[in-house]
């Protein structure tokens, strides 16, 4: 899949504008807002050193993408299963798209990758081909899903899909912001995110849409953080 890469009349490079299309915790825009400002998500265990580049996202909009989402592995910051997208699957994911810089979306994808932010990834083969491993890891395999507005819809996952996966359940805290993202960027309700979210690989047979549902309540009751 080619990908056409413009930047809006700025110059080429970590100015550029690219869309992140998010489908975990980043659905949630105070989750996103702890990668590119710095800080401790809410439940996490780790906190996040943030971007170069620490302003908010130019555009928000709802996305979906044909495929679908599964939890495996163990997270550092989650104590349980992360999300990761399989393209390969029939079905569709529910995603939002945040329109950044590549600087910060590169920033973005280095804390991802346990990395240090700092440097602006080299996007020409993912554009050229669709894909891109930049290492064996979680999160190191970029993916391009096409354009919007002339700007790629970039996201990143893991090399290996769904049927190559130690599956693994996801936490609670995780699952509250998958529900709150999900309530924020295409209105569903605690019910609805419950039995997408209860029946992804890794999740289904350990959690119930009840159990995932009773967090998503409870988080929409929090106050938003300031």
């Amino acid at each position: 899949m080619d990908c056409d890469f413009t930047d809006s009349g700025g110059p080429r490079g970590g100015g550029a504008l690219v869309w992140y299309v998010a489908y975990g915790s980043n659905l949630h825009a105070a989750r996103l807002a702890r990668y590119l400002r710095g800080g401790r998500p809410a439940g996490a265990a780790r906190a996040c050193p943030g971007c170069r580049d620490r302003r908010p996202p130019r555009r928000t909009v709802a996305a979906v993408l044909p495929g679908t989402l599964y939890f495996a592995g163990r997270s550092l910051t989650w104590g349980g299963g992360s999300a990761f997208y399989d393209p390969a699957v029939t079905g569709e994911v529910p995603c939002r798209a945040y329109l950044l810089t590549l600087g910060q979306f590169s920033d973005v994808a280095a804390q991802e990758m346990f990395r240090s932010p700092g440097a602006d990834l080299d996007l020409t083969r993912v554009l050229a081909d669709g894909r891109a491993e930049l290492g064996p890891g979680r999160y190191e395999t970029l993916l391009c899903a096409g354009e919007r507005d002339g700007h790629p819809l970039l996201t990143f996952t893991a090399p290996w899909g769904v049927a190559g996966a130690e599956l693994a359940a996801p936490s609670a805290p995780y699952l509250r912001h998958l529900a709150a993202g999900l309530a924020e960027s295409h209105g569903w309700g605690p019910w609805r995110a419950a039995g997408y979210l209860a029946t992804r690989p890794g999740a289904a047979g350990r959690w119930t849409p009840g159990a995932v549902a009773a967090l998503a309540e409870r988080t929409a009751r929090l106050p938003r953080p300031p």
